[in-house]
């Protein structure tokens, strides 16, 4: 019986060089098809410092240089003093692009730009993620509250959520492809990406830019983490301190759904 060579060593290698180009092409297909979260962050709005006194002053060498008396802060750094070029617009170094309600970029007007009509949602350009924006009435009334995920307890909601938690909500706006959605792909935004909008230049609360996300409201806001040391509770982002806290899964509390965007 005539048995054939087996292939050289290089021959092999080179088969195999060229599956795994092949299935790295596909991954980065894939990749770009889902358009994923950029794993970006925003910088935090903050453009001033604090000198010797406590007080918010310019961020000048003698205060916030390397020798100076309050060296190296947040306001010496990043998008908000790098100024960069904008997709959209936003304040300090956010760059947001509002959405009507079928996914449509709304025009920016004025300088600073903004919205020349109420967004329904928001993309931000750095992240790539997509925010539902709150209203006044409807599905995305900014006074509505919800208990964690699949959990119940006194929150307070419209009649096409029930119960009022936050996995009746999600599966609401997906109902409703809000923002031209169709993947149903609205979901709880982590802790990181949720802090990702705090405005921590702002002195007064709601510290988000409102002219981007109006109706916010000046408390805690859901995330979609546990807090490890009591899995009774989650994670939420406070839009009146800038901070994070947790409580109770069947809280009532206010919600902000995010998707990737496109």
């Amino acid at each position: 019986m005539h048995i054939l060579p087996a292939l050289p060593v290089f021959s092999r290698l080179s088969a195999l060089r060229s599956a795994l180009t092949l299935t790295s092409a596909l991954l980065l297909w894939a990749s770009a098809v889902q358009a994923a979260p950029t794993g970006l962050l925003n910088d935090t709005g903050q453009t001033q410092c604090a000198n010797a006194s406590n007080a918010l002053v310019a961020c000048d060498s003698a205060t916030t240089g390397d020798a100076g008396t309050r060296p190296r802060q947040d306001g010496r750094f990043g998008r908000d003093v790098a100024a960069p070029a904008k997709v959209g617009g936003g304040a300090a170094g956010f760059d947001f692009t509002p959405l009507d309600i079928n996914g449509n970029a709304i025009a920016l007007t004025g300088s600073p730009a903004v919205p020349a009509t109420t967004p329904r949602c928001v993309k931000d350009n750095v992240t790539n993620l997509i925010w539902e924006v709150k209203t006044t009435s409807g599905l995305q009334n900014s006074s509505y509250t919800y208990a964690w995920r699949s959990n119940v307890g006194a929150a307070t909601c419209g009649a096409s959520v029930s119960p009022c938690n936050t996995d009746a909500l999600i599966a609401a706006m997906n109902a409703a492809n809000l923002c031209g959605e169709t993947a149903n792909n609205w979901r709880l935004p982590t802790r990181r990406e949720l802090l990702s909008l705090v405005h921590w230049g702002l002195t007064a609360s709601p510290k988000i830019d409102a002219n981007y996300f109006p109706a916010t409201q000046s408390a805690r806001y859901w995330t979609n983490d546990t807090f490890a040391p009591s899995t009774t509770n989650a994670w939420t982002v406070r839009f009146d301190t800038s901070l994070t806290s947790n409580g109770p899964k069947t809280n009532s509390t206010y919600v902000r759904l995010v998707r990737s965007g496109s």
